[in-house]
This record gives structure tokens, C-alpha cells and sequence, in this order.
């Protein structure tokens, strides 16, 4: 069983004064806001879904409580050291200073300062609950916020200089989930790196902060020479130390830009197709790190927060106590025989999970982010596997009614022919895959763990919903003490295409 820690909701970017005066105006800095919209069908039509907001269903369903007298930090003052409940919700309000509706003369915003704060936060909601650790939830700019606490404020703060204990990140915070974070700054498809120099170099409403200067003032700490930013840094590259490992960092990442455009029309057309409609993909997420792609924009009505795929990721990172990975391996690629093309390869993969109404993870071509298969007939990609899918579940959960949890795989493989860096479109079909199946995979608790079977559908009869498992369950591959792994063929047609020892590979492991 997963301990229930404390959480702590860090808001994204407000802007200006203006932007800065609503954000604080809102009790809980827009974690309590829901939605009652969903794009559904390959239509797209928008239709009614009820979705009452992350801070509810935490209560509701992980049963956290909220803790406001006055203000939240007043509550915590008078409590004795202890004495709160772990499972709690804390927000932290790093605008209020910045407010004109708080002070006559409200302070410029700074990212380090709301760092800073954050960890005076943690210390604070860590005393009074006895938790060892707390959670971190951000949106957006607030996922920046933890970054530099993680990378820069606590290794400054707790280095162990001047007789102080040496701390790590880890000693202080347990996971960070962000959603749509600008990890890699913000950049857009238009101008040629116009609108970015001239933004960061006037720091127009605080925007220089999406900036590669100022990202790495604020994500380097002062310790690590050089203070000169190298040529080759990149924002989006957070070290994977035992200061505070990458597996405990989870990235959501928003692929639909048309939706945020319907309010920020001239913000989703310069950062282009391949975003949320505010952060382009690539830049949304840390490599190395978990993730998740969801069809969702970066706010509004079918925003990344107030949605019921984002709310599903964040609690199972949160909450659950296996990782599972699903890979493609020993695919050969076949590349056309006698002329100089060559065949370009992209999968594409969705994750759903029976009683949701959503998908959970969405790689695909029209949302612009496949998964890039790479063919080398020299080098057999067979020992290189090609990641689909990571996420989290609970081992011992309660099975539904059809008796088991089931998790459900959609894999395609498409191709299209390139000739000198053009494609040809002679012999294509579009929309058309060289492999479209679906991996179903059972889940049933058995002693501490569980037992799985998995089965194409093209060798099932009749409607999925019908379909039980018989027989034995898979076998556990890797003799690596506490990882199960096992290896399903595609099916036999498949295999005469892409090679005998094509599959995927699903391992589970601890959380991590």
C-alpha cells in the first residue's frame, strides 16, 4: 500500500498585473476547477462529461482533506508539529505577493522567490504533518517553479557548507507530476527565432523565463561552474542523480493546439501544430522521465488539469505501487529492394483501460507526435526496443466485475516511401497501417502480485467485452528478483513481415 502524502499544487503562468489580480482571486489557483466538456468519436464532437476537478476527486476517491482557517499557512501555524494529517492538499499561493489587490506596492514576480517559498512550504506542511516527504502537482510554469527548487534551491540551501547537514531534493519531496510544462522553454514555428530574442532580451510581463538565459539561471545551481551557459545546454536535460532520480519525475503532455486556440488564437498559430496550443510537444516533457501524451490543450474547457486523462496518469503515478512498460522488440523493418528509396516507419499506440471513458496515452500521426521507428539492415534493431507505453497501476486492487483489469494496447505500424527527402505517394494509401491490432492484456491479483495473460485481438472470436482468458498465465521472463517481463509474438501474419522474433515486451516493476 502506497502512503498517502501530502499534496502540493503549484499554478501556472498568470501574466500580467491583471492575470496576476484573478489567479489570487481564486481560493485554490485553478486545481478546483472541473469541466463538462469531452471530444469524443473520430468526429471530434464535443459532447457532455462531467468532470469535477482533480482537487475533488482527490477527496472524494483518495480521501484528502483541505485544511483552511483564515488561509491555509494560518491553519498550519496553529497546529502543534504533527498533529495534521498527511493526507492533505496545500496550494501554494506564490502570487498573493505580486497581487495588487494584497498591497499597495505589489512585488515584481521572480521564479527563484517562488521557489524559495516552496520550500519554506515543504518544511512547513512536513512539520506540522510528520510526513517525510510531500508530493508536488504544477501546471504549466509551475512545473519550472519545482524544477528550481529541485535542482537549484535545495542543493544550495542543504550543500553541507558552514556546518550545515548536506539534503538531498529526495530528503524533501517524493514526486513531481507536471502538466503541459514548458521544460524546454517556449518557442515558436514563426519568425525565426525573432519573437524569442526579443522577448527575452525586454522580459515583456515576466516571459523571459521561457527563455534559454534565464532557464538556466534558474535551474543551475551556483555550485556548478561553469556560471557561463554552455553552448549545448538544454533546459529539457534534468540530471538523473541521487538527488533526485528521473523516475520519480512524470510528464503529461497536451497534443491538441486547435482547442486552446479557440481562446488564444495568435498564442497556438506561432508555436505551430505540434503543441497544446501554448508548449510544443518536444518541449513538454524531460527525457528519461515517465510520460504520457493526451489529446488535450494546455488550458480552458478541454484543458490538460480539469480533464479526466490527466486526473487518471496523476493518480496512478501517485498512488500506484507497480510500473508497467510495454515495447516493441526484434521488429525488422523492411526497406524496398532495387532502387535508391528508402521506407520511412512510425507507430502509433493508445492505451485504454476498461470502466474509463478515455484514453490514458495517444501517440499518433495526426496529433503529430508518432513514435519514430528507425531501420538499420546493417545493425539488427532486434536487441533495441522500441518503447510504447509507461504507466502505473495498482497491483492489489480490487478486480471489476467482469473479473479482472483489463488493459488495452492499440499498436499500428505505417510506412511511406522517401525518395532524396520526398516522399512518394504512388503506391500510398493513407491512413492505411502495414500492422493495426490490439494487444488485450488481463490483470488478476494472485498472493502479493498478480497473474496476466495477453491475446491479439484478430485471434479473438467475437466482441472483446465477451473475451476471457483460458489457460496459463504468462510466464515471467527476467530472473531479476521483484521485475516479471514476458515477451507476446505479434500474431503468425504479422511475423511473416516484420520477423520471427517480432513482439512486445511487457514488464512490470516497482514503482520506483
Amino acid at each position: 500500500m502506497v502512503a498517502k502524502l501530502p499534496i502540493i499544487y503549484v499554478r501556472g503562468y498568470a501574466g500580467s498585473t491583471s492575470g496576476i489580480d484573478k489567479a489570487a482571486d481564486d481560493p485554490f489557483y485553478g486545481f478546483n476547477l472541473g469541466s463538462t466538456h469531452v471530444r469524443v468519436g473520430g468526429s471530434g464532437e464535443p459532447t457532455f462529461y462531467q468532470f469535477e476537478s482533480p482537487l475533488l476527486r482527490l477527496i472524494l476517491e483518495e480521501g484528502y482533506q483541505l485544511k483552511v482557517k483564515g488561509s491555509q499557512e494560518q491553519f498550519l501555524d496553529q497546529q502543534e508539529d504533527g498533529a495534521v494529517s498527511p493526507q492533505t492538499i496545500w496550494i501554494h499561493r506564490f502570487y498573493d505577493v505580486s497581487a495588487s489587490t494584497y498591497a499597495e506596492k505589489p512585488q515584481d514576480f521572480s521564479l527563484e522567490s517562488a521557489a524559495q517559498d516552496l520550500l519554506r512550504l515543504v518544511e512547513k506542511v512536513r512539520t506540522k504533518t510528520g510526513a517525510p516527504r510531500v508530493n508536488l502537482v504544477a501546471h504549466s510554469m509551475g512545473g519550472l517553479i519545482c524544477r528550481c527548487l529541485l535542482q537549484k534551491i535545495i542543493p544550495e540551501a542543504y550543500d553541507g557548507s558552514a556546518g550545515t547537514e548536506r539534503k538531498r531534493a529526495i530528503d524533501f519531496v517524493e514526486r513531481l507530476f507536471t502538466y503541459g510544462t514548458p521544460h524546454g522553454g517556449i518557442e515558436f514555428d514563426v519568425g525565426f527565432g525573432m519573437i524569442e530574442r526579443i522577448r527575452d532580451s525586454i522580459g515583456f510581463a515576466g516571459g523571459d523565463i521561457f527563455g534559454p538565459g534565464r532557464m538556466y539561471e534558474y535551474l543551475t545551481p551556483r555550485t556548478d561552474p561553469p556560471q557561463q551557459r554552455p553552448e549545448d545546454w538544454k533546459a529539457r536535460l534534468m540530471p538523473d542523480t541521487d538527488n533526485f532520480p528521473l523516475t520519480r519525475v512524470f510528464c503529461l503532455i497536451g497534443t491538441n493546439p486547435e482547442d486552446y486556440g479557440a481562446a488564444h488564437g495568435l498564442s497556438s498559430k506561432a508555436v505551430g501544430a505540434k503543441s497544446d496550443g501554448l508548449v510544443q510537444i518536444e518541449n513538454a516533457y524531460v527525457p528519461g522521465a515517465n510520460n504520457a501524451f493526451v489529446h488535450r490543450s494546455h488550458s480552458g474547457r478541454y484543458g490538460l488539469v480539469n480533464s479526466e486523462e490527466g486526473y487518471q496518469n496523476l493518480r496512478r503515478f501517485l498512488f500506484g505501487d507497480v510500473k508497467v512498460t510495454a515495447d516493441l522488440t526484434g521488429l525488422r523493418l523492411p526497406q524496398p529492394a532495387g532502387d535508391d528509396s528508402a521506407m520511412v516507419w512510425q507507430a502509433e499506440v493508445q492505451v485504454s483501460i476498461r470502466g474509463l471513458p478515455v484514453l490514458m496515452h495517444e501517440q499518433t500521426a495526426a496529433h503529430y507526435c508518432p513514435i519514430q521507428l528507425v531501420a538499420h539492415p546493417e545493425n539488427d534493431p532486434a536487441d533495441r526496443p522500441v518503447p510504447l507505453v509507461q504507466s502505473f497501476l495498482w497491483t492489489q486492487q480490487q478486480p471489476t466485475d467482469a473479473g479482472s483489469t483489463r488493459y488495452v494496447l492499440h499498436v499500428r505500424i505505417l510506412s511511406l516511401r522517401e525518395r532524396g527527402g520526398i516522399f512518394g505517394f504512388g503506391d500510398h494509401l493513407e491512413q492505411t497501417a502495414d500492422f493495426d491490432d490490439t494487444l488485450v492484456i488481463d490483470l488478476v491479483p494472485r498472493g502479493q502480485g498478480y497473474a496476466a495473460w495477453a491475446q491479439w485481438n484478430s485471434l479473438i472470436s467475437g466482441p472483446i467485452r465477451n473475451y476471457q482468458p483460458t489457460g496459463e498465465p504468462l510466464g515471467d521472463e527476467n530472473p531479476e528478483k521483484g521485475v516479471w517481463e514476458a515477451r507476446v509474438p505479434l500474431p503468425p501474419v504479422a511475423l511473416e513481415f516484420f520477423g520471427e522474433r517480432a513482439a512486445v515486451a511487457l514488464t512490470v516493476r516497482p514503482r520506483g
